[in-house]
């Protein structure tokens, strides 16, 4: 597993030209995962916490071990200002010392020294390019904003993330491997689309698969694993057995069965609202000697559909400081826009039954003369419906849910808990506004929603989560919803 040290003794082979801005940027990349970290520390149900305790503006944090760890409190809010400096690796080695998380915090260390050393000065496409949208997310350098683990590609050399990362901005091929129709499972017709980091892997395992060619030039998106063809077209998300954040990024079974249903269930739920979503109109999948299995599949999704002088912008590039400085003049303005085509609709499709992960990474908003005129939802594998209204789907895996609570969850934690509050904070930061302000505009939106103005935010406890026997399982820790009268 790739680590600071190793990372640079691979580039000085690899790409020598990257080896001093690399060393330049590693202080700055142990100051961003530190500052997740501290964030952790400060709000998530951690193991081996002892005692927590908060005076004169600074948290210390009492572990059973003997370890003590203190910071300054506003280094541990959401989305915080990296200030703080010292090595998250030696840190998290002293609090969880047999912890897969050191190795993990190590490579997303690494990863993101090496995303900064690569990056360059942003520079939006002009409308109408059809491949704005892959330009436009392989603008994202930071990977996730909250997680410590932002931007782990565990099982991928350095080599490899310099080829398929897309902070890296690659143009790649997929690869077509011919399937027996007797081992298929799906819609699509009977060929995987396998990332090529991924292909030769299968065809050692199950040489049955034939090559049938590689597609067009695709781009990578924020994903990875997600592609979109640089000409234009749909979208494809491919398996790959790497671990990015939390989880080993394949397609389910459940993904395979749910997402043409979803879909047809999501295009009639938003057809009055100014929210569209990007529906998956084939999946298919090898059966192995697991059935249909989830190393093996793909799906196909809808290209997001633009007007002239239209671009669509992902929330997590949106709230970077270079796009927020080109995009938003106004604001207060902005958000109100923001309430009327993302929160509110969103708010519309729970109220009918179905709760959408509106995190950063699967909502775009589309702007066009710099206002916000439309939002977009992508990925259907994260959304939760109610079971009681939508039995006749026919959905499996762990996507129907009785439970209301649990919806609520769902759309809190991504819409509120992650994207609200990112961008709230984005915009004070980098654009001088007042967050109390634009609560107040955003609570304007969701007026009649009850529990969303008042419940605490819901935020993802992803380190308590790495550090947990089932890392899959959900946890969640609170903060007080600033929507609240």
């Amino acid at each position: 597993m790739p680590d600071p040290a190793a990372t640079r003794a691979e580039l000085v082979v690899l790409r020598p030209d990257l080896v001093s801005r690399y060393d330049a940027a590693l202080p700055g990349a142990q100051s961003a995962v530190l500052t997740r970290l501290y964030g952790a520390l400060e709000r998530e149900p951690l193991p081996g916490i002892a005692d927590k305790s908060r005076k004169a503006g600074r948290t210390s944090v009492a572990f059973g071990n003997g370890e003590t760890v203190d910071f300054p409190t506003t280094a541990g809010e959401p989305f915080a200002h990296e200030t703080e400096t010292g090595d998250p690796i030696a840190l998290t080695a002293r609090l969880w010392p047999a912890s897969k998380l050191v190795d993990e915090i190590a490579e997303s260390v690494a990863n993101l020294a090496l995303a900064r050393a690569a990056a360059t000065p942003p520079d939006l496409p002009a409308p109408g390019d059809p491949d704005s949208l892959g330009k436009i997310e392989q603008m994202l350098v930071d990977g996730h904003p909250l997680h410590p683990c932002c931007r782990t590609r565990t099982g991928m050399s350095v080599a490899d993330v310099l080829a398929y990362a897309p902070e890296h901005r690659p143009v790649i091929r997929l690869r077509r491997l011919r399937v027996p129709a007797e081992k298929w499972h799906g819609t699509a017709q009977p060929v995987l689309y396998a990332h090529p980091w991924q292909a030769p892997r299968l065809q050692a395992r199950y040489p049955w698969l034939t090559s049938a060619g590689v597609t067009r030039p695709v781009r990578p998106l924020m994903s990875l694993r997600t592609v979109a063809p640089v000409s234009g077209g749909p979208h494809i998300k491919t398996a790959v057995d790497i671990q990015m954040t939390s989880a080993v990024r394949t397609v389910s079974p459940a993904a395979v069965h749910n997402g043409p249903r979803l879909s047809a269930l999501l295009t009639r739920l938003t057809a009055d609202l100014p929210l569209d979503v990007l529906t998956e109109t084939a999946a298919g999948a090898v059966i192995t000697e697991h059935g249909p299995d989830r190393r093996l599949a793909f799906l196909t999704r809808q290209a997001p559909r633009l007007g002239p002088g239209e671009t669509a912008i992902p929330l997590g590039v949106l709230a970077t400081a270079p796009v927020l400085q080109k995009t938003v003049d106004d604001p207060y303005t902005f958000m109100g826009l923001l309430g009327s085509v993302l929160f509110a609709p969103l708010a519309r499709v729970l109220d009918r039954g179905v709760a959408l992960e509106a995190h950063g990474q699967n909502t775009l908003i589309v702007l066009a003369e710099g206002r916000p005129v439309r939002s977009l939802y992508r990925d259907l594998g994260g959304v939760r419906v109610d079971a009681t209204r939508h039995r006749d789907l026919g959905l499996i895996g762990d996507l129907p849910t009785d439970d209301p609570a649990e919806l609520r969850t769902k759309l809190a934690a991504a819409a509120l808990g992650a994207t609200a509050l990112q961008l709230i904070t984005a915009l004070a930061r980098h654009r001088g506004a007042e967050p109390g302000k634009l609560w107040r505009i955003l609570a304007e939106a969701l007026h009649d929603t009850g529990p969303l103005l008042t419940d605490p935010l819901p935020i993802k406890a992803t380190t308590a989560m790495r550090l947990a026997t089932d890392p899959l399982a959900d946890q969640w820790t609170h903060l007080p919803n600033p929507m609240a009268a």
